[in-house]
Order: C-alpha cells, then sequence, then structure tokens
C-alpha cells in the first residue's frame, strides 16, 4: 500500500489514480481551489439555479436527498436561504430496528426549519434479506440499501418532474474516485459508475424470494429515463469553498443537529459527526479498513490536512489510533437483526481481510502489516 504524498490517502481507494508526483486527485484539487474564480463559478451554480426555476412544473424547483445529518442539513439551508429556491427534500426511512432516534429526531429538527419533505420507505421484509445478502455476498451489508440511498432521489424525480436535483460532494473531486466525474466538476450524471453502485446493476439482488417489480426502488434509473425526463445531478459543494466534515458539522450543530456523545474508540470516529441516523455504518467501516486499509478517520484526517488543521505526522497518530475500530454491541445488534450468530459476522468477514495488509491472529483478531503513511505513491 503506498500514500499520497501530501495527505494519508492510499492507493487502495477504489478508482484512485495519483498523479507522477504521488499526489492523489483530493490533494491536487484542494490545491487548485486557489485559482477559482469564485465570481465565474457563481455565475455558472446561477445558470443551474435558473434551469431549476425554468422547470418548475410541481412547486417546486429542485430536489435534495437528505438524511438530517451534517452535509444534508447545511445543504437544504443553502438552497432555501441563499438561492432562494423551493426545495422538495427526500428522506430514504431505515426500519425501527436500524434507525435510531437520533436520526429521527434530526430529520424533524431539518424540516423544522421550513422545508416540505417525503419519507421513502422500502417494505422492511425485502430491506432485511437483501442486507442479509449483500452481507454474504460481499461482506457489505449497505450493498443494497445504498442502491436504494441513491436510486429512490432520480425515481422520485422523475416521478414528481423535478429535474434539477443538488446532491453533495463531488467523490471524484474531494475524495479521489474518478469513476463518477463527469463533464464538469459539479455535473453528478455519473454517480451511477461509483465504486458502491456498480453501474446500478440489480441482478445480484433477485433470485427465488425477490423478482425485479419488488426491488424497482433499488435500481437506479437508466441513462435513458434520465435522458428523457432531463434530469441534471448537480454537485453543491463544488461551489463552496468551505465544504468539508467539519465545517458542515459545525454550521449543522449550531442550527439544531445533534451529534454522537459515544467514545472514538467505539465508533471509528473523533468528533461523532457522521452517520448519525443508524449505528451499522459504525462496523461497515471497521469492514472497509481491514478490506482496503483505511477508515472514516482517515477521511476527516485528510480534509484537516488539506486545511492546514493537522499535520501528516499527528494525522498517522489518531489513524493508528481509531481507524477500524468498533464496540461489539452494534455488530451484536445487527446479527440479531439479520438473524446470525457473531460467530459467523466474524467467519464472513475473515473471507474478506485483505491478507496483503493483515495478518490473522485469531478470528476478528487481525494486526496490520502496514505502518500508517509509510510508502510514498511515486
Amino acid at each position: 500500500m503506498k500514500y499520497c504524498a501530501r495527505c494519508l490517502q492510499p492507493d487502495t481507494r477504489p478508482g484512485i489514480r495519483f498523479d507522477d508526483q504521488g499526489v492523489c486527485p483530493a490533494c491536487n484539487y484542494h490545491a487548485s481551489l486557489a485559482e477559482v474564480d469564485w465570481d465565474e463559478r457563481r455565475r455558472e451554480l446561477d445558470e443551474i439555479v435558473a434551469f431549476g426555476r425554468a422547470h418548475n412544473h410541481s412547486g417546486y424547483d429542485c430536489i435534495i436527498g437528505v438524511s438530517g445529518g451534517k452535509d444534508s442539513t447545511r445543504q437544504a439551508l443553502f438552497v432555501k436561504d441563499v438561492l432562494k429556491m423551493t426545495p422538495l427534500l427526500v428522506n430514504l426511512g431505515y426500519p425501527p430496528e436500524q434507525v435510531s432516534k437520533r436520526g429521527v429526531d434530526n430529520v424533524a429538527n431539518m424540516i423544522s426549519h421550513g422545508f416540505d419533505c417525503i419519507s421513502i420507505n422500502p417494505a422492511p421484509g425485502i430491506w432485511r434479506t437483501l442486507m442479509r445478502k449483500g452481507f454474504f455476498e460481499y461482506t457489505n451489508w449497505c450493498k443494497s440499501t445504498e442502491l436504494a440511498l441513491f436510486s429512490s432521489v432520480p425515481r422520485l424525480a422523475i416521478a414528481y418532474q423535478i429535474p434539477l436535483i443538488w446532491w453533495g460532494e463531488n467523490a471524484a473531486l474531494q475524495l479521489g474516485d474518478l469513476n463518477v466525474m463527469g463533464n464538469s466538476g459539479a455535473d453528478g450524471n455519473s454517480l451511477r459508475k461509483m465504486n458502491t453502485l456498480g453501474g446500478g446493476d440489480i441482478t445480484w439482488l433477485l433470485g427465488d424470494e425477490i423478482r425485479r417489480d419488488r426491488v424497482l426502488q433499488y435500481a437506479y434509473p437508466s441513462e435513458r429515463e434520465m435522458e428523457d425526463a432531463n434530469l441534471r445531478i448537480t454537485f453543491l459543494g463544488y461551489f463552496w469553498k468551505d465544504w468539508s466534515l467539519v465545517d458542515n458539522a459545525n454550521f449543522s450543530v449550531l442550527r439544531g443537529l445533534d451529534i454522537r456523545k459515544e467514545k472514538p474508540w467505539d465508533i471509528g470516529d473523533p468528533l461523532g459527526v457522521t452517520s448519525l441516523d443508524e449505528d451499522w455504518v459504525t462496523f461497515n467501516q471497521m469492514i472497509k479498513y481491514l478490506k482496503f486499509g483505511f477508515g472514516r478517520v482517515t477521511d476527516y484526517i485528510n480534509e484537516d490536512i488539506r486545511n492546514g488543521r493537522m499535520t501528516r505526522q499527528q494525522g498517522i497518530e489518531l489513524a493508528e489510533r481509531y481507524d477500524g475500530t468498533c464496540a461489539s454491541r452494534y455488530i451484536e445488534s445487527f446479527c440479531a437483526y439479520i438473524g446470525i450468530t457473531v460467530d459467523q459476522f466474524w467467519q464472513q468477514v475473515d473471507k474478506s481481510v485483505n491478507p496483503a495488509l493483515f495478518v490473522k491472529e485469531g478470528l476478528g483478531r487481525y494486526r496490520p502489516r502496514f505502518n500508517v503513511g509509510v510508502g510514498v505513491g511515486l
């Protein structure tokens, strides 16, 4: 594993490519912000706003997919208060066994700022079946739920004839997943190509129990469907100088967002501002760490290094301490939900642990072969 010469981005992130100097796309993009003509970028933003207003057939001139978390709260308020648009918010609801009270309260808090919001709740039995299937086929319970999360917004936009969709960060620019890069930094119509969505393929969902007509909510619209509906997905973070985990969290906490109070080593999150609506993403980040050698903490660190809030050495110490950590209670509640034992959980995880990166010391116990930050990607 090799690391970016500037931050702690590893070359194991799906879809990433370092340049000839060993620098990751996200660091290069951040450096380029100093040269941006922000007046020109605002004119580009205004043209997109005009597109939304010109296609207002329903009383709403845009749609925003929301979870009630830090990013969506800030986006929704920016669109309403700064762009003076009338957005329809779309929230994908989790079943009762998964959603947290904090998550429900945060959605309610966001709506209280003056929004209309539609909640989409896929059938809980199919949700559970697909979650179990994703875990055992990909060691990733989010494999199906991410399909529903990303697909629900454009599906509703087509149904309501609202062609402008605001999305948050451009993962190609701000994380380095170049698969999603569109025709410009603002263009999000290539979201289907991101690693999580796999091009929108849902054939793996289907089987004797699950027919195609039962999983429409998980099916990302085809390119033809999007073209016919004139859909335009736009990355709002492209137009902000200060899009980051910390900045978005600070903004939203001041406007009522409730964040986590758990210890950093329980959730692999030193600030407690991510994945607020449920707890199981916590151990999925741990699994990601065992697959690719980095977890949620690395994303925090990389942003802070680029913004001058942390040195690379401080980042190394933080990653070594918290990346890949997770309290057992989250694993136990997930196992109870999909009907497996904790041993079965670790037996499945063991199949996906990257042996080039970790030494197995026992079931559920793995030691990294790598030293964080050592090995530059030249």
